[in-house]
């Protein structure tokens, strides 16, 4: 019985010492600066908005990576929402660059703008996948850290059942 007991409480340790190092990973969420259109052409407008200011806040953007200087971030039609816009200088070169967003708090975040110099996008932008693939591997339970513990609670009631039938038959119990 002691070994039994002994087995049990050390699955349920290593489970639960799984799903401690995996929660976190889970439960950060990440802000960005969101940038609208994500692909321009030189002289486009663009628009950038980011929720990690806070209610009212205001920020000052730094677009010159692309050559358009700095722009202000004002508080959006959302709730914690701050937005601004700039043009792409007609000059732009092709390529990706770094747009940044400094909050007046003192949060900074970043998003990317690829400058194109044909409106007509290729055939291998087109095939790229985006976001992530429910396929049950790695990202497939998402960002919410109930299910990540459903399934750790589902996976360390499996492990003690298992142990118990092995238990079991071990003694000559029958199953």
């Amino acid at each position: 019985m002691r070994r039994t007991a002994r087995l049990l409480t050390g699955t349920a340790l290593a489970v639960a010492a799984a799903g401690l190092t995996v929660a976190p990973a889970y439960g950060e969420s990440t802000v960005s600066l969101e940038v609208s259109p994500s692909t321009a052409l030189p002289g486009g407008d663009i628009a950038v908005s980011t929720a990690a200011c806070g209610t009212n806040g205001a920020a000052t953007g730094d677009a010159s990576a692309v050559g358009a200087g700095t722009f202000p971030l004002a508080a959006g039609p959302h709730e914690n929402d701050a937005v601004g816009r700039f043009r792409v200088p007609p000059s732009a070169q092709p390529g990706t660059y770094e747009i940044v967003a400094k909050c007046s708090r003192g949060t900074q975040v970043t998003g990317d703008l690829t400058v194109t110099m044909t409106s007509a996008t290729s055939a291998r932008d087109q095939l790229q996948p985006r976001g992530h693939v429910n396929t049950g591997v790695g990202g497939a339970l998402g960002t919410d850290p109930t299910k990540t513990a459903a399934g750790v609670a589902a996976l360390a009631v499996a492990a003690a059942g298992g142990t118990w039938l092995l238990h079991r038959r071990a003694r000559g119990d029958g199953i």
